[in-house]
């Protein structure tokens, strides 16, 4: 087993990471970290975790033998980790519920978060119902548009979205505001971050959370199929679903860890979200990894049909994860992600989510590479009810003439 580096006190993974921000924020960084280490195998605080994992997340998630994907594809054993499961629909559960029984422990009444497609926020706006915090969530104008449903969903929850009008009004604009508000309301406000981006401690703590994920996997495919898999293969956009399916398989001799990225309109075209593919070290809030850049340094706009996905950089402990090779990273188009979707709804009666659309594309090369015997999981990072608008209208489809979304039957 190769060694991989371990991020516990320095904030780095190799050269990635750190902690990049205004000293108004040092303080509240030190204050989450000495927490997190106070807490994180506190006996209360693991069985407040554990209990609520089960009861209200509905922990573990299903691992799932995908027949007819693995029968139409004619390669290998193809298994979903259902995270769509998931309370909330989604991994992003698993972050905001262990995030905010550090807040709550830290004395810090309100709550806000930055969410993309959506479902970061629904889970935030979730846990801090169920902590009867005050909650505000930041999101682009254009994700707002594109994924109304789980707007409606935080509000209902008793939380405040609060449009962000500025760049792409995408992902990156809505961090960079909720970051703003942090700075000025830092004494009473925790920051829950979505995803293994952010200065440290934020890039360890959201892996540690999300590891759960991975543990399931390796725990159920020794149970089904009597040891690890061949494969795990995540979407990969600031990158929590994929590092905490990956975590304990890093370095583990036999296990091929693969991440999908947005390649949007085209790789060629500039119009993606691929930054482990064509970024170049750089900073963006707070952390040190691939980021999407100008030839000038200035940080381009990502796109991607997905609007998790569509950000223009990605948490550092994938970019040392790349550069050490002990994950491969590929991307996938609009085009391509939509093919994804339609194909496991039409197979499976999985909808899923267009983020892990992208990764269900990818993994039908990856089966028919490996042939037959071998056993590829796929982390099914989220459900796709919130997607349905966008890939009607991607498709060209209304509610009246449903039966022409093409896909395979």
């Amino acid at each position: 087993m190769r060694q991989k580096v371990s991020e516990e006190s320095s904030g780095y993974f190799g050269p990635f990471g750190g902690r990049f921000v205004p000293e108004t924020l040092i303080h509240a960084l030190e204050e989450l970290e000495e927490a997190y280490e106070r807490y994180r195998d506190a006996p209360d605080f693991v069985e407040e975790r554990d209990r609520l994992a089960r009861d209200f997340v509905g922990r573990p998630t299903p691992f799932m033998f995908a027949e007819r994907l693995t029968k139409k594809w004619g390669g290998a054993n193809v298994w979903f980790k259902r995270e769509d499961l998931a309370h909330t629909g989604a991994h992003k559960i698993n972050n905001a519920l262990g995030q905010i029984l550090l807040a709550d422990r830290m004395g810090k009444q309100r709550i806000i978060a930055e969410t993309g497609a959506g479902q970061h926020g629904v889970a935030t706006a979730t846990v801090a119902a169920l902590y009867g915090k005050e909650c505000v969530v930041y999101m682009g104008e254009e994700d707002i548009r594109r994924q109304a449903p789980n707007v409606v969903r935080m509000k209902l929850l008793g939380t405040e979205v609060r449009p962000v009008t500025s760049g792409a009004r995408t992902l990156k604009d809505a961090t960079s505001e909720a970051i703003r508000d942090w700075v000025t309301n830092v004494e009473d406000t925790h920051y829950i971050i979505g995803s293994v981006v952010g200065p440290a401690p934020y890039p360890r703590i959201v892996r540690d959370l999300q590891s759960v994920i991975g543990q399931e996997i390796e725990a159920q495919a020794r149970e089904r199929i009597g040891g690890d898999p061949d494969a795990v293969v995540a979407c990969v956009g600031g990158g929590s679903n994929a590092i905490g399916a990956f975590h304990p398989f890093v370095g583990r001799e036999g296990v091929r860890l693969m991440g999908v990225e947005a390649a949007g309109r085209g790789i060629e075209t500039g119009e993606h979200g691929a930054s482990l593919t064509e970024g170049r070290p750089g900073v963006l809030h707070g952390n040190l990894s691939y980021v999407l850049q100008t030839e000038g340094g200035q940080i381009r706009e990502a796109h991607s049909i997905s609007a998790g996905l569509d950000y223009p950089s990605v948490g550092p402990e994938h970019a040392y994860l790349k550069d050490e090779g002990f994950a491969e990273y590929v991307s996938v188009t609009d085009k391509e992600a939509l093919e994804g979707f339609t194909t496991c709804s039409r197979l499976e009666g999985i909808i899923p989510a267009l983020e892990t659309a992208h990764a269900i594309f990818h993994a039908e090369k990856v089966a028919k590479e490996f042939g037959p015997g071998k056993n590829l999981v796929i982390n099914i990072s989220g459900r796709g009810d919130k997607d349905v608008a966008v890939v009607a209208e991607a498709l060209g489809v209304d509610a009246q003439e449903a039966d022409e979304v093409s896909g395979d039957g």
